[in-house]
């Protein structure tokens, strides 16, 4: 039987590990090239059988190894807000190993308050050259809001709910939002149409990725820290890439930065509403 088998590369050495990314753009490439790596090792597997390895260098001091005892110093160069779907290992989709990312979970991946003050810290006090808002496909937290979007009637099973409804209230927004952008794309009947639902909850998981995106580089902007590359995308549990919305294309393999404006944010994402994976659903 064919078989994966994901390694990391110890080194006596400390300093083994990979150097830190320079900038935000040089975050973006190796968050990007880890990820087509771990999607490329299990496709290689579907496709051709056989057996496959990835290894991940891992630098002694991350963990405990060749120091004094003392605890390691937290290094990672990217902070990552992911939701809690335990399909959706961070470190392992994007190829890195302990103290790489600095990595926030929670359903939805919302922005609550909470979450801000973990990434305000990691901003503040961490060696960070990226921000990140991941979102996956199939998002239960998502579709949750969806199903309350289409069946209004259920918030009255919610009424007493209220750490359900915090949830469900800070993506309720963007559902709509996403609904919008839908009919847009496909015209005033598309409600109706039996994969509406699936479609609507992966536009949805898209905006809220990049509108969470939007809202922490405001955040980060505010709090008069250092300067962070927010980023946003969308992991596709079933071809295991990250995906983000693209003008020209609909839908491209990586990350996309935080949008700068209104009319970006809606070229964007005009353009995934009526790509082929939105349509395929709709089709």
């Amino acid at each position: 039987m064919a078989s994966v088998e994901i390694a990391y590369r110890y080194s006596a050495e400390a300093g083994a590990g990979r150097p830190l990314p320079a900038d935000g753009a040089a975050a973006q490439r190796r968050l990007e090239r880890g990820n087509q790596g771990f999607a490329s090792l299990l496709s290689a597997l579907e496709a051709a059988g056989g057996d496959r390895r990835l290894e991940i260098p891992l630098d002694a001091r991350d963990v405990g190894l060749l120091g004094d005892g003392a605890a390691p110093a937290q290094r990672p160069y990217a902070a990552l807000l992911g939701c809690a779907d335990a399909r959706v290992p961070a470190e392992l989709i994007f190829g890195e190993g302990p103290n790489d990312l600095f990595v926030v979970r929670v359903a939805g991946n919302v922005l609550g308050q909470e979450v801000l003050g973990s990434l305000r810290y990691a901003a503040d006090h961490l060696p960070l050259r990226a921000a990140v808002v991941l979102g996956h496909s199939g998002c239960g937290a998502v579709a949750a809001a969806v199903d309350l979007f289409q069946r209004p009637a259920g918030l009255l099973a919610l009424a007493t709910d209220h750490a359900l409804r915090g949830l469900l209230d800070r993506l309720a927004l963007v559902v709509q939002a996403a609904a919008r952008l839908l009919v847009t794309a496909h015209g005033e009947a598309a409600p109706q149409h039996p994969g509406w639902r699936a479609a609507l909850v992966e536009v949805a998981v898209a905006l809220n990725a990049a509108s969470g995106a939007y809202m922490l580089q405001k955040d980060l902007a505010q709090g008069g820290g250092r300067v962070i590359t927010a980023l946003h995308g969308v992991y596709v549990v079933g071809s295991r890439l990250v995906q983000a919305a693209d003008p020209a294309e609909g839908e491209r393999p990586g990350l996309a930065p935080a949008p700068a404006d209104e009319a970006g944010f809606v070229a964007a994402f005009g353009a995934f509403a009526r790509s082929r994976r939105i349509g395929a659903l709709l089709a």
